[in-house]
């Protein structure tokens, strides 16, 4: 079962099939603008 999470605020926007317990972050969900994910990105 993999989670797929938004980058910027760390919520869960889909799940899907996978044979391991995985995590892929998304650049932007539909609630985010993409202010917020350049910023996330900028700070890092």
């Amino acid at each position: 079962m993999g989670t797929i999470v938004c980058q910027a605020c760390n919520s869960t926007i889909d799940h899907f099939e996978d044979e391991k317990v995985t995590v892929l972050y998304s650049k932007q969900c539909n609630c985010c603008d993409g202010e917020k994910t350049d910023k996330a990105n900028n700070n890092r």
